[in-house]
């Protein structure tokens, strides 16, 4: 698993300490980072100051993003393995056909 290391995150003008591996320090800080941006946009852009609600909408967000990022992962190996299917289907129909003529 590697060495622990302690780092602090700030999200909403909250400090969070954590215990994260070296790999996995990059991605945290970018997520409290993406975290802070969407905050900041529903601050700029809707009458919203309370941080729990805009905490709660970011998290919303963010939530409806990765289902949707999930479902068009899902469509697109479900197309893949179709694809796959009908080539290699391609394939057997070409050698039977071959070794039928010989």
């Amino acid at each position: 698993m590697g060495e622990l290391l302690s780092i602090k995150v700030s999200i909403a003008n909250r400090t969070y300490p954590l215990r994260i591996t070296h790999m996995e320090q990059e991605k945290v800080l970018q997520a409290a980072e993406n975290i802070n941006k969407r905050i900041k946009e529903f601050e700029d852009n809707y009458a919203v100051k309370d941080k729990q609600d805009l905490l709660a909408m970011s998290a919303l967000q963010f939530a409806s993003e990765a289902l949707g990022s999930k479902q068009d992962n899902k469509s697109n190996t479900e197309q893949e393995s179709k694809d796959q299917i009908e080539y290699l289907t391609l394939l057997v129909d070409e050698y039977l056909a071959q070794n039928s003529n010989q």
